[in-house]
C-alpha cells in the first residue's frame, strides 16, 4: 500500500428541493442555473468541468473530479481526491432559493478512505463531516440521521447522513411512493492488465474526450449498457470518468487505475419495476469490467427486492458476500450494505 496517493472513494452529495415559483419555465428548475453559477461551486469545492451532455430530462457533467447531475428538483455531486465537497451545500441552497425552491432532503453518503490523513477540513474525519452538514443545513430539515455501517473487513465501512423537511415527508409520501432505488459500487485491488487501459501511452497527445472515448471502447464500458448516451474523459497520465444518460437514469463510473490504490466506481439508479434480472446483467457487467478483489456495494431502496439481486451478480464473477448491514434513514429508505471479497482472497 502506497504511503499516499490519488483518494479515489469518492464523497457524493444529494439535494433535493420543492416549490413552484413562475422562474421555473417550462418545468426546468434547478437546469435554470447558468454554467458560471456553477463553476463558481464547483470552484469552492475545488474541481472543474471537462465535458457535459444533457438530454430532456436532466443534464450530466464529468468533473475534474468525478461526476455532477443536475435534474430540475435535485443534484447530485460526486467528488473524489481531496475535494472538499460539503462545501457546495450552502451556495446550492442560496442558488435555488433564487429559483424559488426549497431544500427539502439532503443525502451524504462515502467509503472508508484509503488516504484519510490527506483529506482536508470538514473531510478529516466523519464526525466533522456530520457538523458542517449540520451547521449548513435550514432547521427546517428536522428529521436527521448519521450512521457509520460496518463491516467484516476493517478498510469498508459506509458513512450516511440524511436530513428531511418533516412536510415533505407526508405530503410527498401521500403523492407517490418512491420508487426508485439506487446503488453504489466501490471496488478495490483492480485487475492490474485490465488497469492498464485507464493509463494514456508516453507521447500520447489525444484529447481527453478521445481517450475517454478509447478506453470506453477498449475495456467494454459501452456494453454495460448499449442504449444509453455516454460523456466520457481519459485523463492524463491516467485515470477515468464516464457518465451515461438513458432517458431519466444516470449511470456513472470513475477509475482510478495506479497500482497500490486502485480504485473504480460504479453507480446507477433504476426503478424497482425494472426487470430484476436486468439489473443482476447490469451489475455483473460492470464489475467485470475490473475484476475487483474487493467490492463494496450499497443499495438505496424503499423495496427490498434489489438489494437481495445484489449477490446473485456478484457470485458468478468469483466474489463471495462477507457482510451485509441493514439500516432505515428518513426519507432516504432502507440502505443495505454489502462486501464482497473475492474467493481466492481471504
Amino acid at each position: 500500500m502506497a504511503v499516499s496517493g490519488f483518494e479515489g472513494f469518492e464523497k457524493r452529495l444529494e439535494l433535493h428541493f420543492f416549490g413552484g415559483d413562475p422562474v421555473n419555465i417550462d418545468n426546468m428548475g434547478l437546469r435554470l442555473l447558468d454554467f458560471d453559477s456553477l463553476e463558481q461551486v464547483l470552484h469552492a469545492v475545488q474541481c472543474t468541468v471537462v465535458s457535459a451532455v444533457g438530454n430532456h430530462f436532466f443534464d450530466a457533467y464529468v468533473l475534474s473530479e468525478s461526476s455532477l447531475f443536475v435534474y430540475p428538483t435535485k443534484i447530485i455531486i460526486k467528488t473524489c481526491g481531496t475535494t472538499q465537497l460539503l462545501k457546495s451545500i450552502r451556495p446550492l441552497i442560496h442558488l435555488a432559493d433564487n429559483l424559488g425552491l426549497t431544500l427539502c432532503e439532503c443525502r451524504y453518503t462515502r467509503g472508508s478512505f484509503i488516504f484519510p490523513k490527506s483529506q482536508p477540513f470538514p473531510h478529516t474525519n466523519f464526525k466533522e463531516e456530520v457538523i458542517y452538514i449540520e451547521e449548513n443545513l435550514p432547521n427546517n430539515l428536522c428529521y436527521r440521521k448519521a450512521s457509520v455501517m460496518p463491516s467484516k473487513l476493517p478498510s469498508h465501512s459506509w458513512h450516511v447522513f440524511t436530513a428531511s423537511d418533516q412536510t415533505y415527508l407526508p405530503r410527498f409520501a401521500l403523492k407517490s411512493p418512491d420508487v426508485s432505488f439506487t446503488v453504489e459500487i466501490c471496488m478495490t485491488e483492480l485487475d492490474r492488465l485490465l488497469t492498464r487501459k485507464f493509463f494514456k501511452k508516453a507521447g500520447d497527445s489525444k484529447t481527453g474526450d478521445s481517450a475517454g472515448k478509447e478506453m470506453t471502447e477498449l475495456t467494454g464500458i459501452d456494453n454495460i449498457n448499449p442504449g444509453a448516451i455516454i460523456c466520457d474523459f481519459g485523463f492524463d497520465p491516467c485515470g477515468y470518468s464516464m457518465n451515461s444518460i438513458d432517458g431519466d437514469r444516470y449511470s456513472t463510473i470513475h477509475v482510478t487505475p495506479e497500482d497500490g490504490y486502485s480504485y473504480a466506481s460504479f453507480e446507477c439508479v433504476g426503478s424497482i419495476y425494472d426487470d430484476q434480472d436486468d439489473i443482476v446483467e447490469t451489475l455483473k457487467k460492470a464489475v467485470q469490467v475490473f475484476k475487483p478483489a474487493t467490492v463494496s456495494v450499497s443499495t438505496t431502496s424503499n423495496n427490498h427486492e434489489v438489494w437481495t439481486r445484489v449477490a446473485h451478480a456478484m457470485e458468478p464473477l468469483g466474489l463471495k458476500c462477507r457482510s451485509c448491514t441493514m439500516d432505515d434513514f428518513p426519507a432516504a429508505g432502507t440502505i443495505v450494505f454489502q462486501t464482497f471479497t473475492a474467493g481466492r482472497r481471504k
